[in-house]
């Protein structure tokens, strides 16, 4: 609900504020005091472009301010919180500023936002039915928003959005999992040669190293043995090799021992040198006595080698690298060998999701029939009350090829409001009262289902008079009874049944014209009526038609003098 707005140097408006409160609220003027600036105010809070136009001579810029109290629309809340913009209190504060140099920036609860999201704010919390270009009734997701909220069948277009949803999301699913599929396909030869190439050859992590060192070895097994072998007789088996001579000195040195005992420690040295040596040398001698002089085996060694180095050139650069390729070939082939179960799963997938958005397109599409029956029925009983005779007033429901995110189908409203012409879409055929006043039967059709809050009525009164203007009143009433309603009006039978009555003035001070708002109650509102009415505000006799006005109305319209 709309709880104040502020306007600076728009047009005429030099400042201007205005707290209209909840149920009928009438803005009241002479033609041309800026009655219509207001809702133009209101429209730049939709995100209606703004114009440098439109800045005050002689300002800097042009200011429009709205404080909305959002604690009765958990959608706005929602938003607000998606946005980063929910504030601590149940509250939405929209501002829009337009320079003289034609910059246009826009708030929401103090942060900077782009129009197009305050209009998106801005549209859950006020709808718009007049003269300028922001009415919401020509939007197709408006109109289908409509017929929705008279079948109370929101939870289903709901349900149908998210089974479309899942629908999509399943056959994304199997679409990318075909493409892969046929990557794989492709890509399956090449693989399979790499598996079994790979396989094939029987790898051991750390076989190269292994296989080189032992090339290696063999490569120069003649020279190794020979050093081997004389290393072996130097150390150990030679008549004159150093393990003997140790010995012959271990034994001298054992016995000056006997003649001084410090030298035991030396003794037990020089025995440790001797193990060594011996333990030495027969170990190279084992260990060259196992030297094979193959050339087989080394022609073997070398061509394993190549054909490592082939691998790994190909696949590397390690051996581990190769034998990981080849893995990998493995899994992805194994993967495929599982792809007819997994596209039967996702085949499957698709199917239940069809036919639960099927299920629930039928259910909606039902209540969607039912409903614009009803809702045709109920417009059309309003519209002669509302100075619209001849009008035909349709919902029509059309059948989609393929059901989509919203159903089954598309609505469209459609009217003609002269005899003899057939109904078309009502963006083409409805002047802006005309629109306003299809709203308004909307709008008492819909009564308490209509989730926005706020709506403004503006050239509702176009062209209507007396009976039909009292039961334009009569159903703005109704609607005021579940929202607050704001109405530019110039008749008296819609302002006095407000709940709040504002007049708009406009006045002349340094050259420049200036309007202005005050609330209107006791003798100051029987003279803005009598004005209303067509009489002369000073005279008693017109005010006296003005109080019988009222009292008719506060005798709950038994009586209904003509205007």
């Amino acid at each position: 609900m709309l709880i104040e707005l502020h306007i600076e140097n728009l047009a005429v408006v030099e400042r201007l504020e205005i707290e209209p409160g909840p149920g009928l609220n009438v803005l009241t003027g002479e033609t041309g005091t800026g009655k219509s600036l207001i809702v133009g105010a209101l429209s730049l809070l939709l995100g209606e472009r703004a114009s440098s136009d439109a800045v005050r001579a002689g300002a800097a810029r042009a200011v429009v301010e709205g404080i909305f109290d959002v604690s009765g629309s958990p959608e706005t809340q929602a938003r607000l919180d998606e946005a980063g913009l929910g504030a601590d209190e149940p509250v939405a504060i929209l501002r829009r500023e337009i320079s003289a140099g034609g910059r246009s920036r826009a708030w929401i609860n103090g942060s900077a936002c782009t129009a197009a999201l305050i209009g998106e704010i801005g549209s859950l919390l006020i709808d718009l039915h007049g003269q300028n270009e922001h009415q919401s009734l020509i939007r197709p997701a408006v109109q289908r928003d409509i017929l929705d909220a008279f079948a109370n069948g929101r939870d289903l277009a709901d349900a149908v959005r998210s089974a479309h949803d899942r629908l999509r999301t399943a056959r994304d699913r199997l679409e990318r999992f075909e493409t892969d599929a046929r990557e794989l396909e492709q890509r399956s030869g090449l693989l399979s040669f790499q598996a079994a190439e790979i396989e094939g050859a029987a790898l051991r992590a750390g076989e190269d190293q292994q296989l080189e060192a032992e090339a290696t070895r063999l490569e120069h097994a003649e020279e190794i043995v020979r050093l081997a072998s004389r290393l072996h007789e130097a150390a150990y088996a030679g008549d004159d090799g150093v393990a003997g001579r140790i010995d012959e000195m271990r034994r001298d040195l054992a016995r000056l021992s006997r003649f001084d005992p410090s030298l035991d420690e030396w003794r037990k040295a020089l025995d440790e040198s001797y193990f060594t040596i011996q333990e030495f040398g027969r170990h190279v001698g084992d260990w060259a006595a196992r030297i094979d002089l193959d050339p087989a085996r080394l022609q073997g060694l070398r061509a394993r080698l190549d054909l490592l180095f082939r691998l790994k050139s190909k696949y590397g650069p390690g051996l581990e690298d190769v034998i990981a390729t080849g893995v990998r070939a493995r899994e992805v082939l194994s993967a495929a060998t599982e792809a007819a179960d997994r596209r039967a799963g996702l085949e499957a997938g698709v199917r239940d999701a069809e036919r639960s958005h099927r299920e629930g397109c039928a259910r909606l599409s039902e209540r969607r029939s039912d409903a614009a029956r009803r809702l045709s029925a109920a417009v059309m009983a309003a519209l002669p009350e509302l100075g619209m005779p001849d009008a035909v007033f349709e919902v029509r429901v059309n059948r989609l090829p393929e059901p989509g995110p919203h159903g089954a189908e598309t609505i469209r409203l459609e009217v003609s409001v002269n005899a003899g012409f057939e109904p078309g879409p009502i963006s083409d055929v409805a002047s802006g009262g005309e629109m306003s006043r299809i709203m308004l039967a909307l709008k008492a059709a819909l009564a308490e289902a209509d989730p926005v809050e706020t709506l403004i009525f503006d050239e509702i009164d176009a062209g209507i008079g007396g009976q039909a203007a009292h039961r334009v009143a009569e159903r703005l009433r109704q609607v005021a009874a579940h929202h607050q309603v704001l109405v530019v009006t110039h008749l008296a039978q819609i302002a006095v049944q407000a709940d709040h009555h504002f007049l708009v003035d406009k006045s002349v001070a340094t050259g420049l014209a200036a309007a202005s708002l005050r609330q209107l109650a006791g003798e100051a509102r029987v003279r803005e009526l009598a004005r209303l009415l067509g009489g002369d505000p000073e005279s008693e006799i017109s005010r006296a038609h003005a109080r019988e006005l009222q009292a008719a109305f506060a005798g709950g319209g038994s009586r209904r003098p003509d205007g």
